[in-house]
C-alpha cells in the first residue's frame, strides 16, 4: 500500500540540517575557480566604489572652498570610471554566475534522475509519481537563484561590510559605533524566527508536493474522470489542495517579510541617531565634525545596510532552499535495494533453465505473497501461471527479472543464483511484456526498437509481422514512422499491446515473459498471434500469465497459484482430469463462453 498519497504530508525534519549545505558545496566545488574570479571582480568593484564618498567629501571640504575646478573635474571623471568598471563587472558577474548556477542545477538534476533509474519497483509502488516529479523539477529549479546569485552576493557583501566598516571608521569612529548598535537587534530577530521560518517552508514544500501529485494523478486518469463524470468532485479536491498550498505559502512568506522591514526599521533608527548627533557635533563650539565628513558618512550608511538587506534576503532563500534540499538529497539517498551484489559477475549466455528453490517474498513485512515456492523449468519449455487476482502470478515473473529481491530462497538460471550476477547481464537476456503496455512519445518504429536499439528496420518489421501488428501499422498515415503520443493515446489498447509484444520479441530473449500479453487483443487477432508465436517460442523458455485459459492450453506446464503457494501443476489435460481448482476455473470460463454464445445466437435469430 502506498505510504505517501497526495493527501498525506511527508515527514518533517525537526532541525536545520547544515549538512545539506555541505553536500551542496560538493556540487559547487568544481566551479570554485570561476566563482573566485567573479568574487575578486566584484570585490575590486566594491573597493573602488567605496572611494566615491571620499571623493565627494574632499570636494565639499577642500576643492569647493578652494574653487579648484581642475580637481573637481578630476574627481568627477574618476567617479565615472568607477561607475563604468562597476557596470562591466556586474555584467560579467551575471553572465558567469548564470552559467555556473545552471551547471550546478544540471548536475543535481542529473544525479537525482540517474538514481531514480536505478531504484526498484517498490520505490515507485509506495509514492505518487507527482511527488517524485516535483523533486526533480520544481525543487531543483527553486535552487536557481540561490546558486546563480545568492552565494557570490553573500561572499561579496560580507567583504563589502568589512570594507564599509573600515571606511566608516576612517571617517568617524563615533558615528560608526552608533550604526553597529543596530546589529544585536537584528541578530535577535533572526534567532527568534529561524526555527519557525524553517518549519513553515517545510510545510509549504509538502503542500506543493501534494498538489503536484494530485495534478499528475488527475492527468493520467482523465479518461476515467470524464467517464464517471467526476470533474466537479476532482475540482473540489484540487481547490482544497490549492488552498492548502496558498495558505502554507502565505504563512511561510510572512516570516520572509519580517526580515526586510526589520532591517529597514533598525537602519532608520540608527540613521536618525547619526543625523542628530552628527549635526550636534558640527554645530558644537569646538566643531569636532565637518559637513563633508557627515555627507560621506551618510553615504556609507546606505551602503552599510544594503548588504545587510541582501544578506537577510539570502538567509530567507537559504531557509527555503534547505527545505527543498532535504527532499532532493532524501531521494538521492534512497537505498537501491535491488542492486548488484559486491563482486557480482556477468551472467554468461544463458540456455533458459529456471528453478525456484524455497522462494518466499512479501511486499510488506509480515504479509507473505509467496511462501516457499519450488518448481523447475527446462530450456524451451512454456510455463503458464494462473490463479485468482492477487495470488502472486506477476510477482513470480517479476522475481525472475530481479525487479524485487526475494525474502528467502534462491532463483537459479542455468544453475546460477541470479542474485550473484549483474542485473544488466540478466535482463538483457530476457524479454518482458507487462500488463501495462507503455508507449513512449515518438514513432512506432522507435517504440518497437526500444527492445533492441541495434535492430535494423527490417528486423523491426519482421517482429511486427510475427505479432500481427504489421497490417494496422502499415495502414497508418506514415506507417512505422507515424508519431504516437506518450502512453499511446492514439492507439487502441490492443494495438498498444501488439507493439509492446513486438518490442519484447525484438530483444531475441532466451527467456520470454508475457504478463497478460493478450488481454486487450480481440479473439480473431489472438488466433493469428498464436500461429506466429508458436515458431518464435521454440527454443525459448517462456512464462505466460493469462486469464484467458484458451491461450495456454498448449503450455508444457500450467501452475495454479493461490494463497502464496502452487496448489496444482501439470498439463491442461492433467489438471482437468484432477477436477481441482484449475478445473473449476476452466469450467467457469467455459460456461460463461457457452452462455455468451447462446445469447448471441438468440439475438441473431
Amino acid at each position: 500500500m502506498a505510504r505517501n498519497r497526495y493527501d498525506m504530508d511527508e515527514v518533517l525534519e525537526d532541525n536545520f540540517d547544515i549538512d545539506q549545505l555541505k553536500r551542496l558545496g560538493r556540487y559547487i566545488s568544481p566551479h570554485k575557480k570561476k566563482m573566485g574570479g567573479v568574487i575578486f571582480l566584484m570585490l575590486s568593484s566594491s573597493a573602488l566604489t567605496m572611494m566615491v564618498p571620499i571623493f565627494f567629501q574632499r570636494i565639499m571640504d577642500i576643492y569647493i572652498p578652494e574653487k579648484n575646478m581642475r580637481m573637481i573635474a578630476l574627481m568627477s571623471f574618476l567617479t565615472l570610471l568607477v561607475a563604468a568598471y562597476s557596470a562591466v563587472s556586474l555584467r560579467l558577474k551575471i553572465k558567469t554566475m548564470s552559467v555556473i548556477g545552471q551547471s550546478i542545477i544540471h548536475s543535481i538534476r542529473s544525479d537525482i534522475f540517474c538514481h531514480l533509474q536505478e531504484l526498484p519497483f517498490s520505490y515507485y509502488d509506495d509514492r505518487p509519481h507527482g511527488k517524485i516529479q516535483v523533486r526533480v523539477v520544481n525543487y531543483v529549479n527553486s535552487l536557481s537563484d540561490l546558486l546563480s546569485n545568492g552565494i557570490v552576493n553573500t561572499i561579496t557583501d560580507l567583504c563589502n561590510l568589512i570594507f564599509i566598516i573600515l571606511f566608516m571608521l576612517f571617517c568617524d569612529a563615533r558615528l560608526t559605533l552608533i550604526c553597529l548598535c543596530g546589529l544585536p537587534l537584528l541578530t535577535a530577530v533572526v534567532i527568534l524566527i529561524k526555527k519557525k521560518q524553517h518549519r513553515a517552508w517545510q510545510i509549504q514544500s509538502n503542500k506543493q508536493s501534494n498538489l503536484n501529485a494530485y495534478i499528475a494523478e488527475s492527468i493520467n486518469g482523465i479518461r476515467v474522470t470524464q467517464s464517471f463524470v467526476r470533474e466537479q468532485e476532482n475540482t473540489g479536491i484540487f481547490n482544497g489542495l490549492s488552498r492548502g498550498y496558498r495558505k502554507s505559502w502565505m504563512h511561510a512568506i510572512k516570516f520572509n517579510f519580517i526580515m526586510g522591514p526589520s532591517v529597514d526599521m533598525i537602519s532608520a533608527i540608527t540613521t536618525a541617531f547619526v543625523y542628530v548627533l552628527g549635526i550636534r557635533w558640527i554645530l558644537a563650539p569646538d566643531a569636532t565634525l565637518t559637513v563633508g565628513v557627515l555627507i560621506a558618512f551618510t553615504a556609507y550608511i546606505g551602503r552599510f545596510w544594503a548588504p545587510i538587506n541582501t544578506l537577510a534576503a539570502f538567509y530567507n532563500s537559504l531557509l527555503t532552499a534547505i527545505s527543498y534540499l532535504e527532499r532532493i538529497f532524501e531521494t538521492i539517498d534512497e537505498p537501491v535495494r535491488v542492486k548488484d551484489a559486491p563482486g557480482a559477475k556477468e551472467l554468461p549466455p544463458i540456455h533458459g533453465d529456471v528453478e525456484f528453490k524455497d522462494v518466499s517474498f512479501s511486499y510488506e513485512e509480515g504479509s507473505k505473497i509467496l511462501d516457499s515456492i519450488n518448481f523447475k523449468v527446462k530450456q524451451g519449455q512454456t510455463y503458464a501461471i494462473v490463479g485468482p487476482t492477487g495470488a502472486g502470478k506477476s510477482t513470480i515473473v517479476n522475481l525472475i527479472s530481479r525487479f524485487y529481491n526475494v525474502d528467502s530462497g534462491q532463483i537459479l538460471i542455468d544453475g546460477h543464483d541470479i542474485s550473484k550476477y549483474t542485473i544488466r547481464s540478466l535482463r538483457t537476456q530476457m524479454g518482458v511484456m507487462m500488463q501495462d503496455s507503455f508507449i513512449f512519445a515518438g514513432t512506432i518504429m522507435d517504440n518497437i526498437r526500444y527492445g533492441n536499439m541495434n535492430a535494423t528496420d527490417e528486423e523491426v518489421i519482421e517482429a511486427a509481422k510475427t505479432v500481427c501488428a504489421h497490417d494496422f501499422i502499415s495502414s497508418m498515415e506514415n506507417g512505422y514512422y507515424t508519431e504516437v503520443n506518450e502512453r499511446g493515446s492514439r492507439l487502441s489498447a490492443g494495438q498498444r499491446q501488439l507493439i509492446s509484444f513486438a518490442r519484447a520479441l525484438l530483444a531475441n530473449p532466451k527467456i520470454l515473459i508475457l504478463d497478460e500479453a493478450t488481454s486487450s487483443i480481440d479473439t480473431e487477432t489472438e488466433l493469428l498471434l498464436q500461429k506466429g508465436l508458436a515458431r518464435l517460442l521454440e527454443g525459448r523458455t517462456s512464462f505466460i500469465i493469462a486469464h484467458r485459459l484458451s491461450t495456454i492450453k498448449n503450455a508444457d506446464c500450467i501452475m495454479y497459484v493461490a494463497d502464496g503457494a502452487i496448489l496444482e501443476k501439470g498439463t491442461h489435460e492433467e489438471l482437468l482430469a484432477q477436477k481441482g481448482a484449475y478445473y473449476d476455473l476452466y469450467m467457469s470460463q467455459f460456461d460463461f463462453l457457452m452462455q455468451d454464445a447462446k445469447k448471441e445466437k438468440e439475438e441473431s435469430a
